[in-house]
């Protein structure tokens, strides 16, 4: 038989369980980017603008093709947020230097500031559910967020996990 969570198998859970998952999933997702939201909001940005400046701080220089397959947006979409982001000076866009073609993305002190505020208020409140939790349930947490990752998405996670701890 499976472990179990109070009378809760964890190898079988009902539709009502599951439910009751998948709404603690929007309802922390949106706790998550509350703090984010209203910095952002102050500044006329969305959140497509915050996740573009997460990995592009994430990974300084990388390319516009890269950042496209790590956020699966449209090249239409992408470049409208970039060209705020650049227009505004938070992040400057660099010739390749091996590929000429190639677009290197990298923020500015002004992106890096606020790549800070957006972050930081974020790290708080998950640092917090972590500390509530314990380290046993951020284990089972991060197992199950990559359990929900296709293939080619966790491929990518993984990557980003490498790329800078």
């Amino acid at each position: 038989m499976g472990e179990t969570y109070g009378s809760e198998s964890l190898l079988f859970l009902t539709d009502e369980q599951i439910r009751q998952g998948i709404e603690a999933m929007y309802f922390a997702y949106r706790g998550l980017t509350s703090e984010p939201d209203r910095i952002l909001g102050n500044l006329a940005y969305g959140r497509a603008h915050h996740r573009a400046i997460h990995f592009i701080n994430r990974a300084p220089g990388t390319t516009v093709t890269n950042l496209l397959e790590i956020l699966g947006v449209t090249k239409q979409s992408l470049n409208r947020v970039l060209r705020t982001l650049i227009e505004d000076g938070l992040v400057e866009s660099r010739v390749g230097k091996i590929d000429k073609r190639e677009r290197n993305l990298f923020l500015t002190e002004t992106g890096t500031a606020l790549e800070a505020r957006l972050s930081d208020a974020q790290r708080t409140r998950m640092r917090s559910a972590y500390r509530d939790a314990g380290p046993e349930a951020v284990a089972g947490f991060r197992k199950v967020l990559e359990s929900m990752m296709d293939t080619e998405l966790r491929r990518k996670y993984a990557s980003l996990r490498e790329t800078k701890s």
